[in-house]
C-alpha cells in the first residue's frame, strides 16, 4: 500500500506549512504532492520552496506561479499591468528561485506499482485558473476531463477540501494549506492510501497554527506600503480565512468601474454590513467540513 500526503495552496505560509508538516510526522508517508500554487499571497514564498525542493516532494505550478513568471512580458494580459503583488513576490524570491519555477511541471502522472495512477493538476486540466468545486455540474467535470486517462484526479485551486465521484473518476482536493477560506483557522490536507483495487481517503486533517509570525513578517515586509490595497485585502484574507480582494474587486467594477483603486475606496468597502453579497457564491455559505458526494 501507497500513502500520500497531498498538499496545496500554500501561499508562502511557512507556519501553517510547518504545522502539517509536524501534523504528518505521525503518519507513515510514502510521499508528499504540491498540487501547484505554493507561493505569492503569504510573505514565505522563498522559504516554501526551500522546504518542498530539499525535502524532493513532487510538485507542480499553480495559477500563482504564473505571476511571477509572465508578470511584465508579453505573456502576460493586459490588466495584469495595475497588479502590485508581483513586483513584490519578485522580492521575496530573486532570480534564483524564479528559474527553478521556470521548469516546474503544471501537471503529473503519479504512477505507483500497487494502486492506479493518479493525474494532478492544480484547476483543470490546462487551466489552473479554473477550479471543480462542489458547484461543478457532473456533464463540466466530464467535459474538462475527457483527455485524461487516469480515473483518479487531483485538484486544487479552490481551497475547497473536496472528494468527489463524477462518470466513474474519483477527485480529490485537499483544500488549502496556507490561505483557508472557511473562516476556519487551520490549514488543510489529505492523506491518500492507495492498493491495488484504487485509491481511498484516509484522512482529511485540519491543522491549527500560530499565524502570529505570519502576521509580523506582513509588518516587516511593510506590504501594505509596498502592494497598496490589494496588500492590505491579502492580510485580511489571513486575518478573516474568508476572501477578501475578490469580492472588493466586484464591488468595486459595480460602483466605481472607472476609478482607480485607492484607501478611499478601500475604507468604503470595508464599511459594508454585506460584503458576502459580493462573493463568489460557492463561498457564501462555505463551512469547515469536507465536502463529499
Amino acid at each position: 500500500m501507497t500513502c500520500l500526503a497531498v498538499i496545496a495552496d500554500i501561499h508562502g505560509n511557512l507556519p501553517a506549512l510547518q504545522a502539517v508538516i509536524d501534523d504528518m510526522a505521525q503518519f507513515n508517508i510514502d510521499q508528499v504532492v504540491v498540487a501547484g500554487d505554493s507561493i505569492n499571497w503569504g510573505p514565505f514564498s522563498r522559504e516554501a520552496l526551500e522546504i518542498i525542493t530539499a525535502r524532493n516532494w513532487a510538485v507542480i505550478r499553480g495559477n500563482n506561479e504564473f505571476y511571477i513568471l509572465d508578470y511584465d512580458t508579453e505573456r502576460a494580459p493586459a490588466h495584469w499591468s495595475s497588479f502590485t503583488m508581483p513586483p513584490h513576490l519578485h522580492d521575496q524570491l530573486g532570480d534564483q528561485w524564479i528559474q527553478v519555477i521556470a521548469c516546474l511541471p503544471d501537471t503529473l502522472q503519479l504512477r505507483f506499482r500497487d494502486a492506479p495512477p493518479i493525474r494532478v493538476f492544480h484547476g483543470i486540466p490546462g487551466d489552473p485558473w479554473t477550479a471543480m468545486v462542489p458547484a461543478s455540474s457532473a456533464a463540466e467535470i466530464d467535459k474538462w476531463l475527457e483527455d485524461i486517462a487516469e480515473r483518479t484526479v487531483i485538484g486544487a485551486h479552490s481551497h475547497i477540501a473536496m472528494e468527489r465521484y463524477v462518470a466513474g473518476r474519483q477527485i480529490f482536493n485537499p483544500g488549502s494549506v496556507g490561505v483557508p477560506l472557511d473562516g476556519e483557522h487551520s490549514a488543510s490536507y489529505m492523506i491518500l492510501e492507495g492498493h491495488n483495487q484504487g485509491w481511498e481517503l484516509a484522512a482529511h486533517r485540519r491543522v491549527p497554527f500560530n499565524s502570529a509570525p505570519l502576521f509580523a513578517e506582513f509588518q516587516r515586509q511593510d506590504i501594505v506600503a509596498q502592494c497598496g490595497v490589494t496588500g492590505y485585502l491579502v492580510v485580511e484574507e489571513f486575518r478573516s480565512a474568508r476572501l477578501q480582494l475578490a469580492p472588493y474587486l466586484v464591488w468595486k467594477q459595480d460602483n466605481y468601474a472607472d476609478r482607480d483603486d485607492s484607501f478611499e475606496l478601500l475604507q468604503e468597502f470595508c464599511a459594508l454590513d454585506d460584503i458576502e453579497r459580493y462573493l463568489p457564491p460557492v463561498y457564501r455559505d462555505l463551512r469547515s467540513a469536507l465536502y463529499r458526494d
